[in-house]
C-alpha cells in the first residue's frame, strides 16, 4: 500500500546529489585576485592577454594559483587568483608595470578582486557560490535619476531640424517652424500646402502625430501641430535609460567589482550597487564621467606614414590610440555624437560586415555639408573620454553622406557589432543625478551574514526539536524533509547565480516555516485517521492524500503573492520575492514527495503494522 516505485527513489537521490553539488561551492570561500580589463574603448582583451599576464607573473616569481578569461560581451576581462593578499598586492604592481608602459596613459586597468575557491570540476558543471549583495558584503549604493527632459529635448531638437530639411528637400514652403513645449508647430499660408506637407511628413516620419489647427481671429495662418506618439516617446525614454545602463556597465568594469548590480528602477531611475567598493569618490567619478563622439576629417596635407616625429600642422591634432591610428585629424569636427540617433551592425552591398549609422535631421545636413566634394578622402570617428581621444575607425568616403550611411571594411561581424556598441554606448544618452547614496562597511556586511546565518540555523534547530518531541519518528522524517528543502533552495539560488541579500535570507527563514507547516498538516491528518479507527497503513495513505489538496491551495495562493512582489517590486522586495517563490516550489517537493518517500521506505515493507511513532494520539472517549 505504501510503497514507492524505484524511479521515485531514484528521483529523490538525483535531487539530493543536485542539492549537494550546487550547494557545496558556498562553503569554499574566496581568494584574493587581480582583474585586468581594458582602459581603452578600442582595445579588446582576449585569451592572448591571459597567456601574457601568466608569463609575466611566472618570470617575476609570482605564479598565480589560477588564471581565467571572461568574455562579458564588451571587451573581456582576465582574472588571476593568488594565495594571499600580500601576493595579490605584489602581482598588481608587477602587472601594472609590465602592461602600462606609460603610466600617464594606461592601456589596461588593473584592479583588486575576489574569486571563489570552488574546484574546477565543480565550476565546469556551473556550480558556483551565490553572489552576496551589498548589505552582506559592504560597498556603495547609488540611485541615479536620468534627466528624461534632456532626452526628449534632444529628440525634439533633432525632429525640428529634420522637419526643415524634409520640407526644403520636397520644396514645400512654410511660414515658420516653432516649438512650444513638446509640440512643434509648422505654419502655412494655404490649406493645399499644408495638405502636401502632411503627406510628406507622414511618408518620412512614422513616429509622430499630426494635428491640423484652425486659424483664429488673431492669427490667420494654418498650423500643423506635430508631436511624438506616446509609444515613440516611451520607447525613446526606455532607449535612453538602456543606453546609460550600457555605458555605466562599461565604466564600472574599471573598478574591478566582482558582482555589480546596474538595473533600471521605474521609468527613469537606475540603481548602481558596487559590492566591495569603499572609495565613494572614485566610484562617483567613474560612473558620472562624460564621453563624447566626434566625426573629423583626416588632414590630407600629410604625405607618407604618420608617427611621433611627424609635424602636426596648425589646426590639426595627432591621435595615436585606436583603429587606423596613428592619424592626424582636423580639430574642427564635422559633427558630434549628439547627432547620432542609432548605430547597428549590418552588411554592405557585397554582403560584407558594416555598421549602419542614423543621424537626426540636423546631423544629416551637417554630414552632407562636411562630406560634399570630399569623395576619396578619409574620415575618422573619435571617442573622447577623460579628455583623451581614441580612434574608433578611420574610413574612406565613397560618396556624399547624409542622414544614413555605412562604415564598411570592418573585417568581421564581431568588429561591426563592437563598433556599433561603442557608437551607441560611448556616451550617456542623458545627464544623470545621484539622488541617493549609501555606503555599507565590510565589517557591517560580515556582521549581517553571521546574524542571518545564525537566525536561520537557530530557527531550524528550534523547529527540529519541537517536531521530534511532538511527532516522534514522524517528526524526524519531517526534519529530514526540511533539511532537503533547505539544501535544494540554496542549490537553486547558486545555480541561478542569484544575489543573496538580507531580505533573501529572511525569505529562506520564511520558506522553512512554510515547509514545516505542510508536514504538520500531514502528521495531524494521519493522527485524525488513526483516531477514526483506520489501520496504520491506511492512515498513512489517507493522511498524505487528503492533506495534499490543502497544502497545494495554501502554497498556490502564497505563490501568487510572491509573483506579484516579483513583478511589481524592485530592489530588496524583488530579492525577497525570488527566494520566496523558489522556496515554495522546493517546500512542496520536499514536504510531500520526499517526506512520503522516507515514510514509505521505513514503514512500507511492514505487512503487519500495528502502530506507528507519531506522538500521542488522543482518541475520543467511549
Amino acid at each position: 500500500m505504501n510503497r514507492y516505485p524505484l524511479w521515485k527513489y531514484a528521483l529523490i537521490v538525483i535531487a539530493l546529489l543536485f542539492g549537494g553539488l550546487y550547494t557545496a561551492p558556498n562553503f569554499f570561500g574566496e581568494s584574493p585576485a587581480v582583474q585586468i580589463s581594458s582602459a581603452k574603448s578600442t582595445l579588446k582583451i582576449d585569451s592572448t592577454v591571459r597567456d601574457r599576464v601568466e608569463q609575466i607573473l611566472k618570470e617575476n616569481g609570482v605564479p598565480p594559483t589560477g588564471m581565467f578569461y571572461e568574455n562579458n560581451g564588451l571587451q573581456g576581462t582576465v582574472k588571476a587568483r593568488f594565495k594571499d593578499t600580500d601576493t595579490q598586492f605584489k602581482a598588481k604592481a608587477i602587472i601594472e608595470k609590465a602592461l602600462n608602459l606609460d603610466p600617464a596613459e594606461p592601456t589596461y586597468t588593473i584592479a583588486f578582486n575576489l574569486l571563489p575557491n570552488t574546484p574546477k570540476w565543480l565550476q565546469s558543471i556551473g556550480a558556483l557560490p551565490m553572489y552576496r549583495g551589498l548589505d552582506l558584503r559592504g560597498g556603495v549604493h547609488f540611485l541615479m535619476q536620468v534627466d528624461t527632459k534632456a532626452v526628449i529635448n534632444k529628440r525634439l531638437v533633432g525632429l525640428q531640424a529634420s522637419l526643415r530639411t524634409v520640407l526644403r528637400d520636397k520644396e514645400v514652403r512654410h511660414a515658420g517652424i516653432a516649438r512650444d513645449g513638446d509640440v512643434i508647430t509648422v505654419k502655412f499660408r494655404d490649406a493645399e500646402t499644408r495638405t502636401k506637407a502632411r503627406e510628406v511628413i507622414t511618408a518620412q516620419m512614422n513616429d509622430v502625430d499630426l494635428l491640423d489647427s484652425l486659424p483664429s481671429a488673431d492669427n490667420t495662418d494654418l498650423n500643423l501641430k506635430i508631436s511624438l506618439k506616446p509609444a515613440s516617446l516611451k520607447g525613446l525614454l526606455d532607449e535612453g535609460v538602456k543606453q546609460n545602463i550600457t555605458a555605466l556597465s562599461k565604466r564600472v568594469n574599471e573598478l574591478g567589482v566582482a558582482e555589480p548590480i546596474i538595473q533600471q528602477q521605474g521609468a527613469d531611475r537606475i540603481v548602481v550597487q558596487l559590492p566591495g567598493v569603499q572609495d565613494v569618490a572614485r566610484a562617483k567619478e567613474i560612473i558620472g564621467r562624460t564621453a563624447t563622439l566626434e566625426v573629423r576629417l583626416v588632414d590630407e596635407s600629410i604625405i607618407g606614414p604618420v608617427d611621433d616625429s611627424t609635424a602636426v600642422p596648425f589646426g590639426s591634432e595627432l591621435f595615436k590610440v585606436g583603429r587606423g591610428g596613428p592619424a592626424i585629424l582636423y580639430k574642427e569636427p564635422v559633427l558630434t555624437g549628439d547627432y547620432i540617433s542609432g548605430a547597428a551592425a549590418s552588411f554592405d552591398q557585397h554582403q560584407q560586415p558594416a555598421v549602419s549609422i542614423d543621424l537626426n535631421g540636423d546631423g544629416g545636413r551637417k554630414m552632407r555639408e562636411g562630406t560634399r566634394g570630399k569623395i576619396g578622402k578619409r574620415m575618422a570617428i573619435v571617442l573622447f573620454e577623460k579628455g583623451k581621444g581614441e580612434l574608433l575607425t578611420v574610413a574612406t568616403i565613397q560618396a556624399e553622406l547624409g542622414s544614413t550611411f555605412q562604415i564598411t571594411g570592418m573585417g568581421s561581424a564581431a568588429n561591426a557589432a563592437e563598433l556599433a556598441l561603442l557608437l551607441r554606448a560611448g556616451a550617456l544618452a542623458a545627464p544623470m543625478e545621484v539622488i541617493e547614496e549609501r555606503t555599507i562597511g565590510a565589517q557591517l556586511g560580515e556582521e549581517n551574514i553571521h546574524k542571518g546565518i545564525n537566525s536561520t540555523l537557530y530557527g531550524f534547530a528550534a523547529i527540529a526539536i519541537f517536531m521530534v518531541i511532538y511527532y516522534a519518528l514522524f517528526g524526524t522524517f519531517s526534519v529530514m524533509a526540511l533539511g532537503v528543502n533547505l539544501l535544494l533552495l540554496v542549490a537553486l539560488l547558486s545555480l541561478l547565480q542569484a544575489t543573496l541579500t538580507l531580505p533573501g535570507m529572511a525569505a529562506i527563514a520564511l520558506a522553512l516555516g512554510m515547509a514545516i507547516d505542510a508536514n504538520v498538516l500531514i502528521n495531524e491528518r494521519i493522527r485524525e485517521e488513526l483516531r477514526g479507527g483506520a489501520t496504520p497503513q491506511a492512515a498513512i495513505t489517507a493522511g498524505f492524500d487528503r492533506a495534499w489538496a490543502t497544502i497545494l491551495d495554501s502554497n498556490v495562493t502564497t505563490f501568487i503573492v510572491g509573483l506579484a512582489l516579483l513583478v511589481f517590486g524592485s530592489g530588496p522586495i524583488k530579492a525577497f520575492a525570488v527566494v520566496h517563490c523558489l522556496g515554495i516550489m522546493t517546500s512542496i517537493f520536499s514536504s510531500v514527495f520526499v517526506s512520503r518517500g522516507v515514510v514509505n521506505l521505513w514503514y512500507g515493507r511492514k505487512k503487519k503494522l500495528t502502530s506507528i511513532s507519531i506522538g500521542e494520539v488522543w482518541k475520543p472517549a467511549e
